[in-house]
């Protein structure tokens, strides 16, 4: 299932990110080859779910640096990366109108060719159709809601027609049901409910497990929404203790989620807790102490950083970063290499490196990774639909296989 790493030696070494791109004409032609190209990067630093931003942007600087030290992209082209902060202290976590802010701010600027994020599916719906506006590319590691690359949204979140929303992770069209799947078939339920955080990502989710669950012959007692604002969901797990679920769904992200767990554990300790990758984080267990234990989650791309094909570049992020990664650092990681194969072939082809054209060849893209080949269907979603499912044990989420596709 995994395939060997691109052979390339690099060196690591952290590059400084500098917050202004430097100054340098716009790129216009195939014989004016750039020094150097900035490519944006778009997490939520403040609030909640600020550890998962610094793993997913370890794991893109790690790329960055290591290409950057080999010489640059083929050997010519230095990555300057931008970074914006599209999380607040005002929502507590992501915020969509921060980034759609960060999202004109890059689109402004002619040397930014792609955008590695967002990490949020609501940033994603706000950032697309900027971006679809002014061309620029984006593509996630982490962002899962399908709306933003359905055909069916086009007007609304790619309105200039052309897929700009890339992934390196499948979408919850795959992972709320694939969770729905492993509920009824490997765990044996045959009752839940469903609580969701009201955001984007968490609703859509939410709505993939229950359709599935539904069609699996899941007894759906109920689905609720919690605000992420909200100190005490007590009154709402008290009425679903009531009603005597084999399991709870969660659908959301870090805010909400450690409230719930922890006053989950008090009211229905021994009920089985299922989420998906919002609650795959790097500070869930740790904030949610014991209560976090034995919770499920998925997330959407193949379990690789365990994998023997992986121990060197996990080893490389340790002695870079002094912590452990989670997949999306590396799902981060190959969406830099991603953006560093198609430029290299926009240069080798003698193209312009302009923003069309880093999309066009973005989504002829066949590369192999360590998480597998990456390439895209005509909408930018990745082609490859595994889930993994993972559970907190002592504090940590361990790997306890793929969840089932049928």
């Amino acid at each position: 299932m995994f395939i060997r790493r691109l052979a390339r030696t690099f060196v690591a070494g952290l590059a400084l990110v500098s917050s202004a791109a430097p100054a340098m004409a716009p790129i216009a032609s195939a014989q004016d080859v750039p020094s150097t190209v900035v490519i944006g990067i778009n997490l939520p630093f403040t609030g909640a779910d600020a550890a998962d931003a610094t793993n997913i942007r370890d794991g893109a600087m790690m790329a960055i640096d290591e290409i950057n030290a080999s010489g640059g992209i083929a050997g010519k082209i230095m990555i300057q990366p931008l970074l914006k902060d599209d999380g607040t202290v005002a929502a507590g976590q992501y915020d969509p109108a921060q980034a759609a802010t960060n999202t004109k701010q890059f689109v402004a600027d002619p040397n930014v060719m792609a955008i590695v994020g967002p990490q949020m599916s609501g940033s994603g719906k706000a950032m697309s159709p900027i971006a679809s506006d002014a061309g620029l590319m984006l593509i996630t590691p982490s962002s899962t809601n399908p709306d933003i690359t359905d055909p069916n949204f086009i007007s609304q979140y790619r309105p200039n027609g052309k897929a700009i929303y890339f992934r390196t992770v499948t979408t919850d069209a795959f992972q709320g049901p694939y969770m729905a799947n492993y509920a009824v078939e490997a765990l044996g339920l045959r009752s839940i409910y469903i609580l969701d955080d009201t955001g984007a990502y968490g609703e859509g989710i939410a709505n993939a497990f229950e359709g599935q669950a539904k069609a699996k012959g899941l007894n759906v007692l109920g689905h609720d929404k919690l605000n992420p604002k909200e100190s005490d969901y007590t009154t709402v797990l008290t009425k679903i203790k009531a009603m005597n679920p084999d399991g709870l769904y969660y659908g959301g992200v870090q805010q909400a989620a450690v409230k719930l767990a922890k006053q989950a554990a008090d009211v229905m300790p021994n009920v089985p807790k299922l989420g998906g990758d919002g609650v795959y984080s790097v500070s869930f267990p740790q904030e949610a102490g014991r209560a976090a234990e034995n919770w499920c989650a998925t997330i959407a791309a193949p379990e690789t950083i365990d994998q023997p094909e992986a121990q060197d570049w996990v080893a490389r992020y340790q002695s870079k970063f002094g912590a452990s990664p989670q997949n999306y650092a590396l799902t981060a990681y190959d969406a830099v290499l991603v953006l560093d194969d198609t430029i290299r072939r926009l240069v080798n082809d003698g193209t312009p490196i302009t923003r069309d054209n880093v999309r066009d060849y973005a989504q002829a893209t066949s590369l192999p990774t360590l998480q597998g080949t990456i390439s895209f269907d005509n909408n930018g979603d990745l082609k490859d639909k595994i889930i993994s499912v993972f559970q907190v044990k002592d504090s940590q989420y361990k790997y306890v296989g793929a969840a089932p596709q049928t």
